[in-house]
């Protein structure tokens, strides 16, 4: 089997029981593939994982802010979505380590691969906690994802895109964003559409997605770099 010591390296902890890394890197479809691979594939580490991301950083907030409830639960959304996580396994240097079924070995930067990324890390917090305890698992949970706070805070990365971009555009410029579709490819069942963001004529960005909504967002958070809002 591969060397995981670079892998652990930057992670930064080593683990004591090699397989448990191991297990949080095989996704459901490497075994469809490899049925006599020793080692099952990562989904309960995920759902601890999960669990124990959500406490630590729901116990940080908590212990750090006063603010009300609404506001903490908007703030660790934003901490531990798909997009954040995947974002940062993939800073990790952890993809190159999957053990992925060809099929989705090929499809890299899919959305598929993004959320396989997501639940990947969210498995080797469930990892780290199974080999290392409460302790490890919360220093790396607040090394790799409670430093994104500061940055989720200033840029108010907690609003979705669309509604920051329509404050933005209201408060800048006294306009309301719109958006229409610019063009539909694909069969019904794998639609892709494009969609522009307008302030009055003006088409400030596009974004593609596999609904009109997921290409509002796109465009919405294109828009906002756009403008450097």
């Amino acid at each position: 089997m591969a060397d995981l010591s670079p892998l652990e390296q930057a992670l930064g902890t080593e683990f004591r029981d090699k397989d448990i890394l191991r297990q949080a890197l095989v996704h459901r479809s490497y075994l469809n593939e490899h049925p006599d691979f020793p080692i099952g594939h990562n989904e309960r580490l995920e759902f601890l994982g999960d669990a124990v991301l959500e406490l630590v950083v729901t116990e940080h907030l908590y212990a750090n802010y006063e603010n009300p409830e609404g506001e903490l639960t908007n703030w660790r959304a934003a901490l531990v979505n798909a997009d954040m996580l995947s974002g940062i396994c993939s800073r990790l240097g952890v993809e190159p380590h999957l053990y992925l079924s060809r099929g989705e070995s090929k499809d890299s930067g899919s959305k598929a691969r993004y959320y396989i990324l997501a639940n990947a890390f969210e498995a080797i917090i469930g990892a780290i906690y199974l080999d290392q305890g409460w302790d490890a698992s919360k220093t790396f949970v607040t090394k790799y994802v409670l430093s994104e706070l500061p940055r989720i805070l200033e840029h108010r990365l907690y609003v979705d895109p669309k509604s920051r971009f329509q404050e933005a555009a209201q408060e800048k410029m006294g306009v309301t964003p719109n958006y229409k579709v610019i063009s539909e490819s694909g069969p019904d069942h794998a639609k892709k559409f494009e969609v522009g963001i307008y302030l009055n004529k003006e088409l400030v960005a596009s974004g593609f997605g596999t609904s009109k909504h997921e290409a509002q967002v796109a465009a919405a958070e294109a828009a906002i770099r756009a403008k450097g809002w």
